[in-house]
């Protein structure tokens, strides 16, 4: 039985208990049976608040769980820049190929913001102001000038 009819049963017996107009107990039987509602009543309340603490606990580890494990990816994807700025200087643009491994490059352009105060307000955004580096590219490669921002070719690292 749910909590909602246990309620229900309560006011169904605390009716038959007591007449409504003295407010003198009439039956013995419904008000026997209100007492065990009631207990009825505090047990499920008690264990439906228990369940929430245990799944208040369950939050907190598996958020002290999921923020240990953003750590760790964090800290896997620094090692994984470090060594790719250490093997990008070390080849200088050499291409290197193993049975295992590929490593080639290609450029790729992206828009570098020189001035944010004279890009148009249409290159903008405004949720944390920033260049809205998608529109401001696309505009220079149909040939647009965008005042503050240019378009340069940086070289990225495949690894395969």
């Amino acid at each position: 039985m749910n909590l909602y009819e246990i309620n229900q049963q309560i006011t169904e017996a605390f009716d038959a208990a007591v007449d409504p107009e003295t407010g003198e107990i009439v039956s013995e039987e419904a008000l026997d049976k209100l007492r065990d509602l009631q207990m009825d009543r505090d047990e499920k309340v008690e264990n439906i608040g228990l369940w929430i603490k245990d799944l208040k606990a369950d939050a907190d580890a598996l958020k002290s769980e999921r923020d240990s494990f953003n750590d760790r990816l964090k800290a896997v994807n620094n090692k994984i820049e470090s060594l790719q700025k250490y093997l990008q200087n070390s080849l200088a643009g050499e291409k290197f190929k193993t049975a295992r491994l590929s490593i080639s490059y290609r450029n790729t352009p992206s828009v570098n913001v020189t001035d944010f105060d004279s890009l148009p307000f249409e290159f903008k955004r405004f949720k944390d102001p920033e260049a809205d580096k998608a529109k401001i590219k696309q505009a220079i490669k149909a040939g647009q000038t965008v005042p503050g921002a240019e378009l340069v070719t940086n070289t990225s690292m495949i690894i395969k």
